[in-house]
């Protein structure tokens, strides 16, 4: 007997016009509010990220220790909600990592970072708002926004050159530069790797 497939889940988007305190209140209690974001007033309801989505960002965060904030004293946070400032509740987002360079302009307000850091790595997953975020990041001054696609692997390098992000092209062997960190960053089949240029 063969068996009836599963019909193909849709995804789906709602935007509510006000939302209600109760429910505001009841993923703020059950924990469920940990992806959202509010953008201009507007609240984004995330989805928790996949196991795979988790694994990169954990793999990226690590060489990214081991590499760039163990040479330079940079740091490395994940998921910490990035605002403009001000009343910052009603504009933020929550990139999965930014990295802060000392010195940097981005200003540690306990729930929030005030201003942009360094760089922002967002994890690419379908259906999801990544490149929407682009000109948030843009206003409040980051410098790069790296993007790793969950399921190809496939990294992008953006760059902020006179207020507006521009694609870094790769090298021949698909080696991206951030110019921020000094770190080089590609696809490697299974995973993203990241080396210091000229690295053997």
């Amino acid at each position: 007997m063969q068996e009836a497939s599963t019909p193909k889940e849709t995804p789906m988007k709602a935007v509510m016009w006000e939302v209600p305190p109760e429910i505001v209140e009841l993923r703020r209690r059950t924990g469920a509010d940990e992806r959202d974001e509010v953008w201009d007033g507007v609240l984004h309801m995330g989805p928790s990220p996949n196991v795979e989505h988790q694994r990169i960002e954990s793999d990226v965060e690590r060489q990214v220790r081991t590499l760039w904030s163990s040479r330079t004293g940079g740091e490395v946070l994940h998921r910490i909600n990035v605002s403009p400032g001000g009343d910052w509740k009603k504009n933020y987002r929550i990139p999965d990592l930014i990295l802060l360079s000392p010195g940097g302009r981005a200003i540690d307000r306990g729930e929030y970072m005030g201003g942009g850091p360094e760089v922002v790595v967002e994890i690419l997953s379908p259906n999801d708002e990544t490149y929407e975020k682009l000109p948030f990041y843009v206003s409040i001054g980051v410098r790069e926004v790296w993007v790793v696609d969950r399921d190809t692997k496939a990294v992008e390098v953006y760059s902020l050159a006179e207020g507006a992000y521009r694609l870094v092209a790769p090298d021949g062997e698909g080696w991206c530069a951030s110019a921020v960190t000094g770190l080089e960053l590609r696809c490697a089949l299974t995973r993203v790797e990241l080396r210091w240029p000229n690295a053997s």
